[in-house]
Parts: C-alpha cells; structure tokens; sequence
C-alpha cells in the first residue's frame, strides 16, 4: 500500500468541516423540535383544563337575562 492510498481513508478538511456543520445544524433542528413538541404538551394541556372546567350555570343565566334572552 502507499501512502498516498492513505491519505484518502481519511476525510479530508472540507469533510471534517462539513460533518461539524451537519452536527450543528442536526442539533438545532432537534431543539427545535423539542420545543415545539414542549410547547404543543403545554398547549394541549391547557385546553384540556379548559375543556375540563365546569361552567357556572347561574353567571350564565344572569348574563342572558341582562341581555334579555330567554333561557332555553
């Protein structure tokens, strides 16, 4: 084998510097991910608070009878 023929089994600098920029861009995507994926659990658990909560029957009676709309 020569050692020409070994040079060429490593990667070369452009190749080390593009695998680094893939990392970091790799790394920000997947952060970005996750929070995305956070802020999705977070909204998801407010609606279900939101969906969870009981309505006050008598504020909604009293706000239709200020407006003047029967009950149904």
């Amino acid at each position: 084998m020569t050692s020409a023929a070994l040079h060429l089994t490593a990667p070369t600098q452009t190749e080390r510097g593009l695998l680094r920029l893939a990392e970091r861009i790799t790394a920000f995507v997947e952060g970005r991910v996750a929070a995305r994926a956070a802020r999705r659990e977070i909204a998801l658990d407010l609606l279900r608070e939101q969906q969870a909560r009981k309505h006050d029957q008598r504020g909604i009676d009293h706000m239709l009878a200020q407006a003047g709309l029967p009950r149904r």
